[in-house]
């Protein structure tokens, strides 16, 4: 397998092995662990499993493939901190827009060439993207997974 095929596939394979990891999570935690504090005083499990499923939905933008599925959800889950918005999804449905967002980014990975992961994301001009050639589609993966990761880790501590 050419190199850059193989980054791709090492990446994507850490992506869904991370998507998996908090699948598997999700499927112990119940609703009432989901709605308490990961500390005292930080944010529940319930804003961080919507602040993900925010995310992602802005991955499909970031990477130019489509619009956001759960635009309702960047309000609270992004701009405002966890307890400041009034009204939530239930846990049901973030579950729910869980599984559907990460389906469906799969389905878009899938058709992306070795060429396009390697192209710009939306969020970098074509200047800077010459000059920064590391700005690419791919490098929202990576940075995306860490980001997952770190979520991953304080919904754990919900156990």
């Amino acid at each position: 397998m050419p190199h850059l095929e193989t980054a791709i596939k090492m990446t994507l394979d850490r992506w869904y092995g991370s998507v998996a990891s908090l699948d598997k999570l999700l499927s112990v935690l119940t609703d009432e662990q989901l709605l308490k504090e990961t500390a005292p005083g930080k944010n529940r499990g319930i804003y961080l499993l919507g602040h993900l499923v925010a995310v992602h939905d802005d991955m499909l933008v970031l990477l130019d493939l489509g619009e956001k599925k759960y635009p309702e959800l960047t309000e609270p889950f992004l701009k405002l901190a966890d307890k400041v918005a009034t009204e939530l999804p239930s846990i049901a449905e973030l579950r729910s827009y869980w599984s559907n967002q990460n389906a469906l980014l799969r389905e878009k990975f899938d058709q992306l060439t070795t060429e396009q992961w390697f192209e710009k994301h939306t969020a970098v001009s074509a200047e800077d993207f010459a000059k920064q050639p590391h700005r690419c589609k791919l490098n929202i993966i990576i940075s995306r997974t860490s980001h997952l990761e770190y979520h991953t880790g304080q919904i754990a501590l919900l156990k």
